[in-house]
C-alpha cells in the first residue's frame, strides 16, 4: 500500500490529498529515509512525520485497504512525539 493511502486509511491524516502534500514536501520518513507519496509500506515499517516543530513516529502493525473508524488505531503503534531541533 502507498504511504499516502495508509496515512488516510489509518486516519493519521484526515484526507489523502493532505497526506500526498505532506509526503511531497519531504516531511515523511519510512525507516529513516525521506519518501515520496508513492512509497510502499509494509508491516513493521517505522514512519516519522514532521508536523510544525514536532515529530510523530509510529510502527505499522497492519496494512488493510479499508478499515472501520473504531479499528483505525489498531493499524499502528505510536513510538515517540518529540521536538525537532
Amino acid at each position: 500500500m502507498r504511504i499516502d493511502k495508509f496515512l488516510k486509511v489509518s486516519r493519521v491524516v484526515k484526507r489523502r490529498t493532505v497526506a500526498n502534500e505532506v509526503c511531497s514536501a519531504g516531511r515523511v520518513e519510512i525507516n529513516g529515509k525521506i519518501v515520496k507519496p508513492s512509497a510502499e509500506v509494509k508491516v513493521g515499517d517505522e514512519v516519522a512525520i514532521r508536523f510544525g516543530n514536532g515529530v510523530t513516529s509510529f510502527r505499522i502493525l497492519k496494512v488493510q485497504e479499508t478499515v472501520r473508524k473504531e479499528e483505525a488505531g489498531e493499524m499502528y503503534e505510536l513510538l515517540a512525539g518529540k521536538e525537532v531541533e
